[in-house]
């Protein structure tokens, strides 16, 4: 007998044969995919996969060619203001302004949303940029000029930017691209504190880091997700351990779907 808690699963995202097509080429083909409220969902896949282009449609910075896409119940063509309001994405190039410092930056993303979420009922811009700056630890570096930041300081930077609006959806895309172990390792303990906040899609190259933090992964092939579900489903499903292998197997057309 299911409990409470079971019966109240939330879809954030939901699609049906969610296509884009640029020109001849298909980049992403017939998605159909959900994820719950909550949820850390590791989407990976070679350069060219596609899964650059499922975060741009999913937060409307790109139309679908076909298909159908909604966070939490809202269309991603026909109520983008609603969407936009619900999602925060970060991007493989850190979209930060370069010679504003770090403070600058923050209180300029604030301001943005001020008026639709930050500051209606509940904080005002100042103790919303004092809260962010205390979760990422940026403290140390608010008034630094973001060019001279290292490369994880900016990448730290660009999340905390992108949730300052209170997204109930964040995209991550290849949010520890060029960083080195340790500066990786760090962004990953950032990332674990907001699982409890946000429903979160990842994008990685790096098989440890969506291992380390998803609860469920999905490997897209050609523009389509050819199998999906927890590590565990995955190694049963291949037949093989850790999901470096996973990935090899699936991606060399050894294992099955997992639908």
């Amino acid at each position: 007998m299911k409990n409470e808690t079971d019966a109240i699963q939330i879809d954030a995202i939901k699609t049906s044969n969610l296509t884009k097509r640029y020109g001849q080429k298909t980049a992403v083909d017939q998605l159909n995919l959900t994820v719950r409220e909550g949820e850390l969902f590791a989407l990976l896949g070679v350069n060219g996969a596609g899964k650059t282009t499922t975060i741009r449609m999913l937060s409307c910075l790109s139309t679908p060619t076909e298909g159908k896409a909604e966070i939490y119940g809202f269309d991603v063509v026909q109520q983008k203001d609603e969407v936009k309001r619900r999602v925060g994405i970060s991007t493989q190039d850190t979209a930060v302004a370069e010679n504003l410092t770090v403070e600058e930056n923050l209180r300029f993303m604030a301001g943005i949303y001020a008026d639709e979420r930050t500051a209606k009922g509940k904080e005002g811009v100042n103790q919303k940029v004092e809260r962010i700056l205390e979760i990422f630890h940026l403290g140390e570096v608010r008034r630094k000029i973001a060019k001279t930041l290292s490369g994880g300081w900016k990448r730290k930077l660009s999340i905390a930017m992108a949730i300052i609006g209170d997204p109930k959806v964040l995209y991550l895309d290849e949010p520890t691209l060029g960083l080195d172990v340790l500066a990786r390792r760090e962004l990953w303990k950032e990332i674990e504190a907001l699982k409890d906040d946000m429903t979160i899609i990842l994008t990685t190259h790096y098989m440890e880091e969506a291992e380390a933090l998803a609860d469920r992964i999905a490997i897209m092939i050609d523009g389509k997700i050819v199998c999906h579900g927890t590590l565990a489903q995955l190694e049963e499903m291949t037949g093989e351990k850790g999901l470096e292998k996973v990935f090899i197997s699936v991606a060399e057309g050894k294992g099955g779907n997992h639908e």
